[in-house]
């Protein structure tokens, strides 16, 4: 069984590392089905041929693709194994998307609990930041502050 999640244990993990993903490839028919939903069919992530002849010499994720992949990885992190009641998200402060992540690319992200405060009655406001890597870069694709409201 899972720990219980609490205030002060949270508070233990300010500052540090909660998180580091498993290793995801970005398939152009994740990318696909990504503009499908969005409606966001620009060339540059689903003409394969055109993407070819431009200067990033293929397709690419969108930026919203990755900023969406993020509850499935922070859900992987170590905050997020213990044991409350629920978590929503409650926005982001700061988004940089840093690097275009090529299909076939394999991203992974890192997570860092950035600060933990009391929100009402059983209620915790997390702000974590969140490092989306490519495998092999040293440029990261996204860099995300992200906020989840836990209700304990």
């Amino acid at each position: 069984m899972a720990k219980k999640l609490t205030f002060k244990r949270l508070k233990e993990f300010t500052g540090k590392e909660v998180g580091l993903s498993e290793w995801m490839e970005i398939t152009q028919d994740r990318i696909n089905s990504f503009a499908d939903c969005t409606e966001d069919n620009q060339w540059i992530h689903v003409d394969q041929e055109k993407a070819r002849k431009s200067p990033l010499k293929g397709t690419v994720a969108h930026g919203y693709l990755l900023l969406s992949l993020l509850p499935y990885f922070n859900f992987q992190n170590e905050v997020f194994s213990l044991n409350y009641k629920m978590a929503v998200n409650y926005g982001l402060n700061r988004v940089r998307f840093i690097k275009a992540v090529k299909a076939g690319s394999r991203i992974r992200n890192r997570a860092v609990l950035r600060e933990v405060t009391k929100r009402g009655f059983r209620q915790i406001l997390l702000l974590s930041e969140n490092t989306i890597e490519i495998e092999g870069e040293e440029k990261p694709a996204m860099v995300a502050e992200t906020l989840a409201l836990i209700y304990l």
